[in-house]
């Protein structure tokens, strides 16, 4: 017997302060207890004969024959390791969309690993310190005042910062700039740099201000969380003061957002089952991902 539906794709919702791999290690488990404690309606049984040979029959509902006994319990099949997928991975402090793969769903998995897609992200900062790891947890290295940081400043120090990767971004992509597939590229979006590259912003914005506290909207390529953090810190340099990355959260990555995200108390076989059927229709359909209904 296979998996069935609960081969394919899916998102769910990593909390903060939790690595990946147990993440990882609890769906592979949901799953399989989903799994195994479904019964077989036919279950395949050895039959030992009167004259002691051995047939596999499939045992239906009635009595055996006489002479024949069970070599063993009737129970269906038992999966015991299922793969279990991770696409683009969360640090233990980070939290947000994790991308899985179930089965056969692995190929797709790593196809959309190696694609050229935006994630987006929200950060949260603080204004007033810095540390060694860019982040709250981290030995505070540097005290400041942030008094004369206003909005207006912090959003012409994001446009700069903008300006800059968008150059990054012409200058890995490897088109010419100046031909017909470059405006269709730019235009559709896929614009985005050939092959490994720095990690670059294509978009950032400020969506909250109330000092010392601020949060930053973002979309990337190639970056990681620490990469985040650090940008969080360097923009505290940039307008005089410091800064340190308090949350990093992580709401789309490629076609998968938080709104589609699978909650702890919905890693279950039959939620994981109808949340891929819903990515399938979806992706058939070519149309945006609509969120699953909670069973």
């Amino acid at each position: 017997a296979g998996l069935g539906g609960l081969e394919g794709l899916f998102c769910v919702y990593k909390p903060p302060g939790v690595h990946w791999k147990l993440v990882r290690d609890r769906i592979e488990t949901c799953i399989l207890e989903g799994v195994n404690g479904t019964p077989s309606l036919a279950p395949r049984v050895g039959l030992l004969g009167p004259g002691g040979g051995r047939t596999d029959l499939t045992l239906t509902a009635g009595s055996l024959p006489p002479g024949v006994r069970l070599l063993g319990p009737v129970r269906g099949p038992e999966f015991r390791r299922i793969k279990v997928g991770v696409g683009h991975r969360l640090d233990a402090s980070s939290s947000g969309v994790l991308v899985i793969g179930v089965g056969r769903g692995n190929k797709p998995l790593n196809d959309l690993y190696q694609m050229c897609c935006t994630r987006d992200y929200t950060l949260e900062g603080e204004f007033g310190f810095a540390t060694d790891n860019f982040s709250r947890t981290g030995r505070i290295v540097e005290r400041s005042t942030y008094d004369h940081v206003t909005q207006d400043k912090l959003e012409k120090v994001l446009a700069m910062l903008q300006q800059a990767n968008q150059k990054a971004l012409l200058i890995h992509s490897n088109v010419d700039m100046r031909s017909q597939e470059a405006y269709e590229m730019a235009v559709t979006g896929e614009l985005g740099p050939q092959g490994k590259s720095p990690p670059i912003l294509t978009g950032l914005r400020v969506t909250g201000f109330q000092p010392p506290f601020f949060t930053l909207e973002l979309q990337c390529l190639n970056e990681t969380q620490r990469y985040l953090r650090k940008v969080v810190h360097e923009i505290g340099l940039e307008l005089r003061s410091t800064a340190s990355c308090t949350a990093v959260r992580r709401t789309r990555d490629g076609p998968f957002t938080v709104d589609q995200a699978l909650t702890r108390g919905q890693w279950t076989a039959a939620q994981v089952a109808l949340t891929i059927q819903h990515y399938n229709n979806s992706k058939r359909q070519s149309r945006p991902l609509p969120a699953p209904a909670a069973l």
